[in-house]
């Protein structure tokens, strides 16, 4: 039996992964010094366990600098944070910046006064604020501001190299020799390598500086790290710059941050091994899905609402985390899977659309069998009851946000509104599938395998909404969704497919085959 293209493609997609894996680790592994084969090595000064003192500065630009925190023989070989108060220079109040130094240094009586080592960077940053929100039917909405303004960085974060290392001459891993980190004595010693945890610097972690800033505090954060970390933060640090010339925006880079900043290596490869199988799953979910639909003629044991609703909330919820402004990492498989709901609402319609000089024409088969009339019968009882219960609550709720609950904007609420009742009450609208199975004791008109990959996918979804910035309401939807899968996986087993019968695209039942099952589910009943 030939392999299929989607095993053919899997299985060099996880060897792409494996790779992938293997590159990792290999960076987190320091070279060792072998002096029966290496004939010079160099050594960490930190190797001998010197004492040192640790000073930072701050500054607009001008000198002198000032001092702010000052620690003689401090802790580097533990992580520890101090909250450091300050009087912002009235030059940054008028939108310059500040500078921050930290000087790490030998402590005064020592004898080895060239150990400095000097970690400069940007303790502000220029952003544009937040949209503010307020009452839309008690406050008239501020001006929008849309130039950049300073913002002070309220965690600023600086790690060290405290491994004992002893480093072969001519295996310099390239990330340090290419930032020139090593810094060499005469003695065959290197100075500590230090740098600037920019990884850790989140968008929410930014406090603006008005006028009247003139005294605010950060929180000061110093880690002692392993030359692997190093390594690997270096390497991301180019990546994150290749996305910003892909077009990624700083909101986008700021949720990649979330994802490998304070992470060991065993969190890392599983988040990476656990997304890249979300990603495979959500591609064969899609194409298992298109592929379903389009071979789709009949719509008999399908619930033709279920179809409409959840292009509608796909589309609502596409709108919603736009306004929200969620990463692309969430944002373009929304996108993708609202295209391709809006794409089934035409072949649950039977509607062919057709383009010409004339404009857009739509053309509706209205014709359908006897089975397709008891579906629809099943469908619309279902959801008679459901606009009884879900028109009330969901038109209180969007009452009670718009007089008591602060928005940016009448569009604002309106999505958030109309979000919140997808999320809250979209469930339901499940239900009428559900009902269907229910009355025409068959789930064998519904696409199991695209199914099964959604319901991996959906407990995966549930790890990430934990770790990938998102609206609470998303995280909500991910674990109700659960229970939905459950409930269908119990009409599975309820009401078992005769698999002899199967037949089509991957496996499912045709129509013809669908109509059958339910003539001959009427003829038992008869008898």
């Amino acid at each position: 039996m030939r392999p299929s293209l989607t095993l053919i493609g899997s299985v060099i997609f996880f060897l792409f992964i494996g790779q992938s894996l293997w590159s990792i680790y290999s960076i987190w592994q320091s070279p060792k010094c072998n002096p029966s084969i290496h004939h010079k090595c160099f050594h960490s000064i930190l190797n001998d366990n010197p004492k040192l003192d640790l000073a930072v500065y701050l500054s607009d630009g001008s000198v002198p600098r000032f001092l702010v925190l000052n620690i003689k023989e401090f802790d580097y070989r533990n992580a520890w944070d101090r909250s450091v108060n300050f009087t912002v220079p009235k030059s940054v109040r008028r939108n310059g910046s500040l500078y921050i130094d930290t000087l790490i240094s030998a402590t005064g009586r020592s004898s080895d006064q060239d150990l400095k080592v000097v970690v400069s960077g940007l303790l502000s940053q220029h952003a544009v604020p937040q949209s503010s929100t307020f009452n839309l039917l008690k406050e008239e909405e501020a001006g929008k501001a849309s130039k950049p303004v300073p913002h002070l960085k309220s965690r600023y974060a600086v790690y060290m190299c405290t491994e004992e290392l002893h480093l072969p001459h001519n295996e310099i891993p390239h990330e340090i020799d290419a930032t020139r980190l090593l810094r060499l004595k005469p003695n065959g010693q290197f100075l500590p390598i230090a740098r600037e945890d920019s990884l850790s610097q989140r968008i929410k972690d930014l406090t603006e500086i008005t006028k009247s800033s003139t005294s605010m505090s950060f929180q000061y954060i110093y880690s002692p790290v392993s030359l692997g970390k190093i390594r690997f933060n270096l390497q991301m640090e180019g990546t994150l710059r290749a996305f910003v010339g892909l077009g990624f925006t700083e909101k986008d880079i700021d949720e990649v941050k979330s994802v490998f900043s304070d992470t060991n290596l065993y969190l890392l490869c599983a988040t990476l091994a656990i997304g890249s199988i979300h990603s495979l799953l959500d591609f064969l979910s899609f194409k298992n899905d298109v592929s379903f639909w389009r071979s789709q003629s009949s719509m008999a044991g399908l619930s033709t609402r279920t179809v409409l609703w959840r292009a509608f909330s796909h589309t609502i919820v596409f709108l919603f985390l736009l306004d929200e402004g969620t990463s692309l990492l969430v944002l373009v498989p929304a996108g993708i899977a609202t295209i391709i709901e809006m794409w089934k609402v035409s072949k649950a319609w039977k509607t062919k659309i057709s383009i010409s000089l004339k404009g857009i024409t739509f053309n509706r088969d209205k014709t359908e069998s006897a089975a397709e009339a008891e579906t629809r019968e099943y469908d619309e009882e279902c959801m008679k009851f459901l606009s009884y219960l879900l028109t009330p609550l969901c038109l209180a709720a969007a009452i009670y946000s718009l007089l008591y609950l602060p928005h940016k904007s009448w569009y604002s609420w309106t999505i958030n509104s109309l979000a919140n009742g997808v999320y809250a009450f979209g469930f339901l609208f499940m239900f009428p599938q559900l009902f269907i199975n229910y009355r025409l004791k068959s789930v064998a008109a519904l696409p199991w395998r695209v199914f099964t990959y959604r319901a991996f996918n959906t407990f995966i979804d549930d790890i990430f909404a934990f770790i990938i910035t998102m609206p609470t309401a998303h995280r909500v939807a991910c674990l109700r969704d659960d229970v939905v899968f459950l409930v269908y996986l119990y009409q599975r087993w309820l009401y078992p497919v005769d698999a002899s019968r199967q037949e089509g695209i991957g496996g499912e039942i045709t129509a013809d085959s669908k109509s059958e099952a339910i003539r001959d589910k009427d003829t038992k009943k008869d008898k």
